[in-house]
């Protein structure tokens, strides 16, 4: 008797726990509702060389989502980059201008400001790469609350590993469409041991191609893999609903580690693209790569502890949540989703 009352507890705990999963995930979606078409955390890329005839070569790379680009404007307080770029390129993954053979005779980079216009507003971070031709670099991460960079060479700069750590971190945590699928796998996971075996297979599975892109073995179109991405989280959201319905036992329910494994693969593409599509030099990628996977392995492991945390206070309190309540979660999950993958597929059509 003691026992069966114990277990109906324990399941009236567990139904507790999906439910107000349920409500954090909805909540979650929420509040990427209003910006979901200005998602864009790849960080865009600056690149300034100095030629040998003592000019300055510059490379702008901004990424887009076909032809929607949040304004990004770059300036050098001499006024260097205030007259129209020798060329214009524009693909579905990014904006990119070039200019040629800058600078006034005599003049140099010393002491300048360099300043991102519109980095404020965004939540994209930019990459700056400076090198002059007596081999002195500059390597910065600029970001919207620090847009401006005194450039200063006779201070010996590197990009420090922390940086590379907080881009992966950020980038994690403000990519709604890459937690809503690890919140969907937590709550369709049962039971804290297969949880950890799916997270440690989808943790495995992109680490596998963030290695294979640094390596340069696979090459992806980033806008598709981003379309697949948000496929991905449809799917997830299919089986929640099928999986609640309880009329037949999903395939992810029955091999969830399978499923994350095989769409960690893809999400890995899409966080590669994030940091190697850039055009960083190629001696900097794999370290790079490797840095910013740590670091989105840290967000990842942040973001669920929270989460967990949060549930279990919740948990604690005397009210019960009304059984229709299970459902949000699903259903905004796959509507959000199926809005970005058509958005997405759009962009590549365009």
């Amino acid at each position: 008797m003691r026992r069966e009352a114990r277990r109906h507890d324990g399941g009236i705990r567990e139904a507790r726990f999906r439910t107000l999963l349920c409500l954090v995930l909805a909540a979650l979606a929420g509040l990427c509702a209003v910006g979901v078409s200005a998602h864009e955390v790849r960080p865009a890329y600056l690149q300034i060389t100095e030629t040998p005839q003592h000019a300055y070569d510059v490379l702008w790379k901004q990424p887009v989502m076909g032809e929607m680009a949040v304004r990004l404007v770059p300036h050098l307080s001499g006024g260097w980059l205030e007259g129209p770029p020798a060329e214009v390129q524009a693909t579905n993954s990014f904006l990119i201008k070039t200019w040629k053979g800058i600078a006034p005779a005599g003049a140099t980079l010393e002491g300048q400001t360099l300043t991102i216009e519109g980095l404020e507003r965004t939540i994209t971070d930019v990459l700056v790469d400076i090198t002059l031709a007596d081999g002195q670099q500059v390597r910065e991460i600029l970001k919207p609350q620090q847009p401006s960079l005194v450039l200063r060479f006779k201070e010996k700069r590197s990009l420090s590993v922390p940086a590379y750590l907080t881009l992966g971190i950020e980038h994690i945590l403000t990519g709604i469409d890459h937690l809503m699928f690890v919140l969907g796998l937590i709550l369709l996971v049962k039971g804290r041991w297969q949880l950890l075996k799916t997270i440690t297979a989808f943790t495995v599975a992109h680490s596998i191609t963030l290695a294979a892109t640094a390596l340069g073995l696979i090459r992806v179109q980033p806008a598709v893999v981003e379309s697949l991405v948000a496929l991905s989280i449809v799917f997830l959201a299919v089986e929640l609903v099928h999986e609640y319905q309880g009329r037949r036992r999903t395939l992810t329910g029955r091999y969830p580690w399978v499923i994350a494994f095989i769409f960690g693969l893809l999400h890995g593409f899409a966080f590669a693209g994030a940091l190697a599509d850039i055009g960083l030099p190629p001696q900097n990628i794999p370290l790079s790569l490797l840095l910013f996977n740590v670091g989105v392995e840290t967000g990842q492991l942040i973001f669920v502890a929270a989460v967990l945390a949060f549930v279990w206070l919740l948990q604690r309190l005397p009210r019960r949540l009304p059984e229709w309540s299970r459902w949000i979660a699903p259903y905004a999950i796959g509507s959000f989703a199926a809005f970005w993958f058509l958005q997405r597929l759009g962009a590549i059509v365009a």
